[in-house]
């Protein structure tokens, strides 16, 4: 198992952007790590009247684990692809990770019963 220097990039992007991410990542930069969840929140700018929990909207969350020397690329990739430069586009960061593991699924899967 070898370990890597790698790191986890995030974008919080609105509802619907993560899925189209997430297959632009692996057709055109090979990237089988990203992955993306459901959240609900509220921009620093939305207005008073207007943030009781109702009123919350649907985030995606998007995560990919990238190594280290392809990371600058890979972000500013996502930040293109899922337009997080417009206005409610969204946010991504990204941080060090400690140490990750590759995972690779074998090429075919035996059916043993």
């Amino acid at each position: 198992m070898e370990l890597k220097t790698t790191k986890l990039i995030t974008a919080i992007l609105p509802k619907g952007r993560a899925l189209a991410v997430v297959d632009r990542l692996e057709h055109e930069k090979q990237l089988t790590t990203a992955n993306f969840n459901f959240a609900r929140g509220m921009g620093k700018l939305t207005p008073a009247k207007y943030r009781g929990v109702g009123e919350q909207s649907e985030k995606e969350v998007l995560t990919v684990v990238v190594e280290e020397s392809q990371a600058d690329d890979v972000f500013e990739y996502i930040y293109n692809v899922a337009e997080i430069n417009r206005p409610h586009g969204g946010i991504i960061y990204m941080q060090s990770l400690m140490q990750s593991t590759s995972f690779v699924l074998p090429e075919t899967v035996s059916e043993e019963h």
